[in-house]
């Protein structure tokens, strides 16, 4: 009987509007109402301090995944790394967690935007998402990433609408550009506060390389995609996050279940356009979420490190059959239990955690094995800064929470 695998079939293109797709439906529509309420009007230099500190562990990210493009991803860069199956069992696990939070906290903050429409309740709304996720990624990997590719022309449409409209209608002659210059210490902690959790609103490049096995030449489309969708995604938050604060004050922000809708009604915008819009970024990032958690399943099971059930490929679609199913199961509870900035604030400890660790993997193997000629390489002081950030990240938010 012949071996069924993943199919490789994802290019640059798709995979860029992936990697943007994911990163901006897993934050801006949902938390920045979050972020304005702890940085205020310093909130544009939140967003800019988070894409700093992603910046040095996605070119880490880069080289591993061109080093070793595998589903099981960082498990494998840390067993790799460390040769100890135990570490790599824990930072798949915290992967697969983060993951799960991640796409719990997009179901969260659907109710918000799709209320305008519509009520069944918060928790019904989330479950029946959940449950068209998950038959969707089951469908096919072209399938589903191309209608992520669609979903994220729109979602990022919204974005620029938002910034259009701002800089046409909005009063630019009444900006006092004063309150987006930070002038003291406390100023700075309002940013580095705040950049806590906009870090969540970068994340998501990581999670292309769980899709390796499909892409097409993955050492090189791998670390390219992951430049380009950051800076992409770090051009558009900047704007938005500027537009939002000219048109609206934080307060206002951080009291909307649909802040970016409010934004664009006080530009005179339909707040329903957005609604609808930001109901595509929102399904969008947990899709991949989903996408992302399963191969991380499949990867790990078929290592040998968890069930071998997890590993089964449906002969047709070609995709995790049982991996995906139990991620919908998970997500299902998650949201039941866990409120919308816990799950956030979980998704970004976990995630500086993988990131440190990942960082220390590749300082060692960089130290210890030279690179494939393939491969794309970063100098070695990349992962030492980066090292150097996620310690200090960890320690703002531990320090501010005592």
């Amino acid at each position: 009987m012949e071996k069924v695998s993943l199919k490789r079939a994802v290019t640059l293109p798709y995979l860029v509007l992936y990697a943007v797709g994911n990163i901006v439906g897993a934050g801006i529509y949902i938390l920045i109402g979050e972020i304005a309420r702890i940085s205020g009007y310093l909130t544009p230099l939140a967003f800019l301090a988070a894409c700093v500190a992603v910046l040095f562990s996605a070119l880490a990210y880069a080289e591993l995944s061109s080093r070793y493009p595998s589903s099981a991803a960082e498990a494998l860069y840390v067993q790799k790394a460390f040769g100890w199956k135990w570490v790599a069992d824990i930072s798949g696990f915290v992967i697969i967690a983060s993951g799960l939070f991640s796409a719990a906290a997009l179901m969260s903050g659907l109710y918000g935007y799709i209320a305008t429409f519509f009520d069944i309740g918060p928790y019904a709304t989330a479950v029946a998402a959940i449950a068209l996720l998950s038959l969707i990624a089951l469908w096919g990997i072209e399938e589903s990433v191309g209608l992520a590719a669609l979903f994220t022309l729109i979602e990022v449409g919204g974005l620029v609408l938002i910034v259009l409209f701002g800089l046409f209608h909005g009063d630019l002659q009444d900006v006092a550009i004063e309150r987006f210059i930070p002038h003291d210490l406390s100023a700075l902690h309002k940013i580095l506060l705040g950049s806590f959790l906009a870090f969540y609103a970068f994340i998501g490049f990581e999670d292309i390389v769980k899709i390796s096995e499909e892409v097409v030449e993955p050492q090189k489309t791998l670390p390219r995609a992951i430049i380009i969708a950051l800076l992409l995604t770090t051009l558009l938050y900047g704007s938005v996050a500027f537009v939002a604060l000219m048109v609206a004050d934080p307060a206002e922000l951080a009291r909307s279940d649909a802040p970016l809708a409010l934004v664009f009604e006080n530009v005179g915008g339909d707040a329903r356009v957005l609604s609808l819009i930001a109901l595509f970024a929102i399904i969008n990032g947990a899709l991949v979420q989903i996408i992302m958690v399963s191969r991380m399943f499949y990867g790990m099971a078929k290592e040998g490190w968890l069930p071998h059930f997890l590993a089964y490929i449906h002969p047709r679609t070609r995709t995790p059959l049982f991996a995906t199913l139990l991620t919908g199961i998970l997500l299902a509870i998650l949201v039941r239990f866990l409120d919308l900035v816990s799950l956030a604030e979980m998704t970004s400890y976990g995630i500086v955690l993988i990131f440190l660790l990942i960082n220390v993997a590749l300082l060692r193997i960089k130290m210890r094995y030279p690179a494939p000629k393939e491969a794309f390489v970063v100098p070695l002081w990349v992962p030492v800064v980066a090292i150097f950030v996620d310690l200090l990240f960890l320690g703002i938010k531990l320090f501010a929470t005592l």
